[in-house]
């Protein structure tokens, strides 16, 4: 057992602070490497964190041999710094979405399992205590017949986001408004109504999509991509559910879950529980609806540097202790790439104008 994981991050952009804040707040981690390109930016990361900076990957791995290292260049350029670390025996723990098509993520998978080493994907959500209490709800049955399983995301990200940038990009963000930003709750739902599925654990809970995209509120020299989509899921057991996703909707709302059966409905308003009704009332429901009574920062929606880091670390503390203790990690790469496989499913039916089935 591995008392303390040396960590190296590949790509120090936004999203790798939130990791290294969760690293810090670890006790059993350490920071000791990132790689950048950009050496200006790369030096500025190291004397911030105080670890060592490299301008590729392959020569981090080489000369550094971390136990993890966490992916959070581009989504589109995620396969090579992970095949990299399979190739060196390290460890990978992948930000959002493991990569832009099942078939990268198939080759990252494989790698993996051939080199005995544990890849694992980061969807902070599922460690949002909230979405854990629905999903204790689900599994135990008490919404009875699942409906409806919804997701909103009306979220706004200004011109600038998008200029002189790799979001919004065909190549490295694969998407626009459903692979980058409502991923997490494209994961989130297929998780929380597959938690009423008795299904086999590769299977994807999402049997079927029909979908609009578009892009509405920034130009095609801004974005390749769509800012707006909505889409109709049909799950494996008839419940059917909806997404909203979008960066299109100045200035931004907060984002919401919703699912609803026979006996009861839940909903959340980013960290609020704002409903929580069965039809059989358990012992500990008014403590449940008195703990989840506001949300403290603004998730996202305007701003993607408002989400807070402490369900980062929350998930890169499990991964690490499915690390340490040699047991499965909630998710591994085959649990990941679900919300990947949903997305395609999407983007296929928006293309083809027609419902579109997964496998």
């Amino acid at each position: 057992m591995t008392e303390n994981y040396r960590i190296a991050i590949a790509g120090i952009g936004a999203v790798a602070e939130m990791h290294v804040e969760s690293i810090t707040d670890l006790s059993n981690a350490e920071l000791v490497g990132g790689s950048c390109r950009t050496i200006e930016k790369g030096r500025a990361f190291a004397d911030e964190f105080d670890c060592t900076h490299y301008t590729d990957t392959e020569t981090l791995l080489e000369e550094m041999h971390p136990d993890v290292l966490i992916v959070c260049t581009p989504s589109g350029a995620h396969l090579e710094p992970t095949l990299a670390a399979a190739d060196h025996g390290v460890h990978v723990l992948c930000e959002k979405p493991l990569e832009i098509t099942t078939e990268r993520i198939d080759d990252m998978i494989e790698a993996c399992e051939t080199a005995g080493v544990r890849l694992g994907g980061v969807f902070p959500q599922r460690y949002n205590p909230v979405v854990e209490t629905m999903h204790d709800a689900a599994e135990s049955g008490r919404f009875g017949r699942l409906a409806v399983a919804n997701a909103y995301v009306p979220w706004w990200r200004p011109n600038d986001y998008y200029e002189g940038s790799w979001q919004g990009t065909v190549e490295l963000d694969g998407g626009g408004a459903i692979m980058n930003q409502s991923i997490h709750s494209v994961d989130a739902i297929q998780w929380l109504a597959g938690a009423t599925m008795d299904l086999d654990e590769d299977v994807n809970p999402v049997a079927e999509v029909f979908a609009y995209t578009d892009t509405l509120a920034h130009n095609g020299d801004l974005m390749e991509v769509e800012d707006t989509a909505a889409t109709v899921f049909r799950f494996r057991n008839k419940t059917l559910g909806q997404l909203l996703g979008t960066t299109s909707m100045y200035p931004g709302s907060l984002k919401r879950i919703q699912l609803a059966g026979r006996d009861g409905t839940a909903e959340i308003l980013e960290d609020e529980l704002v409903t929580w009704q069965f039809r059989e009332e358990h012992s500990n429901d008014t403590a449940v609806r008195e703990e989840f009574t506001e949300t403290a920062r603004g998730g996202g929606a305007s701003d993607p540097m408002s989400i807070d880091y402490e369900y980062h670390r929350r998930n890169i503390a499990a991964y690490l202790d499915a690390l340490a203790n040699e047991e499965p990690f909630m998710l591994d790469g085959q649990e990941a790439r679900k919300a990947v496989e949903i997305i395609e499913a999407v983007y296929a039916s928006a293309d083809r104008r027609k419902p579109v089935r997964l496998g």
